[in-house]
């Protein structure tokens, strides 16, 4: 019993080790630091650019993903469905890709309804991504007051808003 007791709690620091680790470099968290300014162009027509003005006024979501990324594959779905029901704002940038027709042919598998926007490297080094997924949860005033790498629940997502 003290044995198997242990060993969960040698989990449990080893996995909070591995997640602080992980976020190591991203922008900060603690409601002082803005989200970094970009204006790119959308998916559905890269002639119309979405600014992230747009996002100010209540509490949103930028998700950074690659298409080729599984975990983005699983983890995408469940802030689409917050931002249809009307619980976040929420923008996806797309980034490490080769054509808008493999983003055109991810988004459609997933039949997601957020925007989307063709990022850049400017727009990755920026928010300091290097891992997908990434994302940043944003006050309405647009500071940064959440951040995370990698697959999210439905329920961390909504934890952290």
């Amino acid at each position: 019993m003290i044995k198997s007791l242990f060993n969960i709690i040698i989990f449990v620091v080893v996995l909070a080790a591995a997640l602080a680790y992980q976020e190591l470099g991203m922008l900060e968290d603690d409601g002082k630091q803005s989200a970094p300014y970009f204006s790119l162009p959308t998916l559905a027509d890269p002639s119309e650019r979405y600014n992230i003005s747009a996002l100010q006024g209540e509490r949103s979501v930028i998700y950074f993903f690659a298409p080729w990324c599984n975990i983005c594959r699983y983890s995408m779905p469940n802030i689409d469905k917050l931002h249809r029901q009307g619980k976040v704002n929420a923008v996806a940038i797309a980034l490490d890709f080769q054509s808008t027709e493999e983003i055109t042919k991810f988004s459609q598998d997933l039949n997601l309804s957020m925007p989307i926007l063709l990022g850049n490297q400017k727009t990755a080094q920026d928010y300091k991504v290097k891992a997908y997924p990434t994302y940043y949860v944003m006050d309405p005033k647009l500071k940064i007051i959440e951040r995370s790498i990698g697959y999210s629940s439905e329920l961390g997502i909504r934890l952290r808003l």
